[in-house]
């Protein structure tokens, strides 16, 4: 029996109850986040944006005392495990991503904090020579992106953060990064909690 036919016998408090766990089994379910979008379409278009950021203020309520969180990246909600249970799961599972290296954590704070930049750009605000398997790793995590050119001799390339960089750090905007000043260790500190998967 499908939802809609069962919601007759159902209260108000029990079909919002039922939406709030359907919501909970698609997010859960998701490998990657799940967008608002996607979630009207997999409720056909029974609820609005504002709506469903509503019932998913509820969910994340609903996560208050447990190990996991409902959190919003740039690409969608997802749930992750929370920051002080990240020792133990990487007690178990010890293959996991490591921590990042401070040379490729400094490269990605430049490119984040100054986009769009060149790869001369990055020398230049680091003081030292690119690693480019720094930037090829950035590449193929798809964490950096070439996104135009700067209109110079040799046309370089521009270089921006992608979504998946913002959902990597658990990030909904680059307006969460934290101040500049201190954004070697902010990295540091965002990979430390960032959800490892």
């Amino acid at each position: 029996m499908s939802f809609e036919q069962n919601n007759s016998d159902l209260s108000l408090a029990d079909i919002h109850h039922e939406v709030l766990l359907q919501l909970e089994a698609i997010i859960f379910a998701s490998e990657a986040p799940v967008s608002i979008a996607r979630l009207k379409e997999a409720f056909n278009n029974q609820y609005n944006k504002q709506q469903l950021r509503q019932l998913l203020q509820q969910l994340a309520l609903l996560q208050h005392g447990r190990s996991i969180e409902l959190i919003e990246t740039a690409q969608g909600f997802r749930f992750q495990v929370r920051s002080k249970y990240r020792s133990i799961i990487a007690q178990i599972w010890p293959e996991r991503p490591t921590k990042l290296s401070p040379s490729l954590l400094e490269t990605l704070a430049v490119i984040a904090y100054h986009q769009p930049v060149t790869r001369a750009d990055i020398e230049q605000i680091r003081g030292v020579s690119n690693n480019s398997q720094i930037l090829r790793t950035l590449f193929d995590w798809n964490w950096i992106k070439e996104a135009g050119f700067r209109d110079l001799p040799g046309r370089p390339a521009l270089l921006i953060t992608t979504p998946q960089f913002l959902n990597a750090f658990g990030l909904a905007s680059l307006g969460q990064l934290p101040p500049l000043q201190n954004a070697k260790e902010a990295f540091m500190a965002l990979d430390a909690n960032a959800p490892k998967s």
